[in-house]
């Protein structure tokens, strides 16, 4: 009678126990340095440039001048305030893919205000109204998946991206009316500035910069230290164990999504009023899908999606001053960028696992 002989593979993978901050450090800061490296062999093979060079003017790209790290800042109060608004959904299980579309709805509402309200109202109930209608339409386009999900199960990867779809329709229908014969929008308001946020130290988005600050402390207290953050932790781990705990699933399902919602809505309130003072379909700017990774890589850490947040505005500019700079086209640039973040989400696997080679249960591939 054959017997079967079973191999040991040559390497197996293991899930780490508890990973130290200074292992989690260490592959993090291993594979920006290897990102580097493959950077370099790029930069020099493929385009003939001096790598460090274009390092040196990569980092310009946001720290070249004052008005360019003040730009970059602008950028990266939208995208962190959008990551979040992701976190307690995220933390939570729920997978909202719908921040793009959430934003679009609060920043369509703020616009409406300026453009019936502008010239009737006075500034102190303009940006008051302003406010509230933004928000109350992020909630309402994150309650609606949320009421579903609670109610008949539905899939709210599915929704919330549909609903994606239905927000930047309307939104270029509204577009297509205040336009009229224009060729474009334009600034809204352009004459009387009502609804534009005032000016402090130069510039108008340093309101959006304080408001984000705030809400990195806020929702880091909120997730970590009180109750609504612990049934969020919990329904996220197991929705049978919350049910048994006596925490109502649908209750909190639809709770949490108002809030991201809501916080999505204030992102597009704070784009309208205070960075762009205008609206159109690409208004959010595709950082209701970049936020996703500012969440997940962070774990839901509002300080550590800070650190990531401004990492990736830093390469998007970076990469932008490269193109400029040597007058690359932007899929080379991009690459550049591309490679550098492609290093960082790979290291989570190496702090999540470790590798344990054939024939030893001691030695392993960190």
């Amino acid at each position: 009678m054959s017997q079967t002989t079973h191999h040991e593979p040559l390497i197996r993978v293991a899930a780490r126990e508890n990973a130290s901050t200074a292992l989690r450090v260490g592959v993090r800061v291993a594979a920006i340095f290897l990102a580097l490296v493959v950077n370099a062999l790029f930069i020099y093979f493929v385009t003939g440039l001096n790598p460090f060079q274009v390092y040196i003017t990569m980092f310009g790209g946001t720290f070249g001048t004052k008005m360019r790290f003040f730009w970059a800042m602008r950028d990266l109060a939208s995208l962190l305030l959008i990551g979040i608004a992701l976190a307690p959904a995220f933390k939570m299980r729920f997978w909202n893919i719908g921040a793009e579309g959430q934003v679009l709805a609060g920043a369509l509402a703020t616009a409406a205000v300026m453009v019936y309200g502008g010239s009737v109202l006075p500034a102190p109930v303009l940006y008051t109204v302003m406010l509230v209608a933004a928000v109350a339409a992020g909630a309402l386009w994150g309650f609606v998946p949320a009421w579903f999900k609670a109610h008949f199960n539905t899939n709210e990867t599915l929704f919330t991206l549909m609903m994606n779809y239905v927000a930047i329709q309307i939104v270029a229908c509204f577009v297509n009316i205040w336009r009229g014969q224009a060729s474009g929008l334009g600034k809204l308001n352009m004459k009387t500035k009502a609804g534009w946020f005032p000016q402090i130290f130069g510039y108008r988005f340093t309101i959006n910069l304080v408001v984000v600050v705030a809400l990195v402390f806020l929702m880091f207290w909120y997730l970590k230290y009180s109750k609504q953050g612990y049934e969020i932790a919990v329904v996220g781990a197991s929705e049978n164990t919350a049910r048994y705990a006596g925490i109502n699933v649908g209750k909190v399902i639809i709770r949490t999504m108002i809030i991201s919602g809501a916080l999505c809505g204030l992102t597009g309130f704070l784009i309208v009023g205070g960075r762009d003072q205008t609206i159109s379909t690409g208004t959010a700017g595709g950082n209701g899908f970049t936020a996703i990774i500012v969440a997940w890589l962070a774990k839901f850490n509002t300080f550590t999606m800070a650190l990531i947040s401004f990492l990736l505005i830093f390469l998007e500019k970076g990469a932008a001053e490269i193109a400029s700079a040597y007058n690359l086209n932007d899929y080379a640039s991009d690459i550049i960028a591309g490679i550098i973040l492609f290093f960082i989400l790979g290291s989570e696997f190496f702090v999540r696992y470790r590798l344990i080679l054939r024939g030893s249960h001691n030695k392993e591939v960190r």
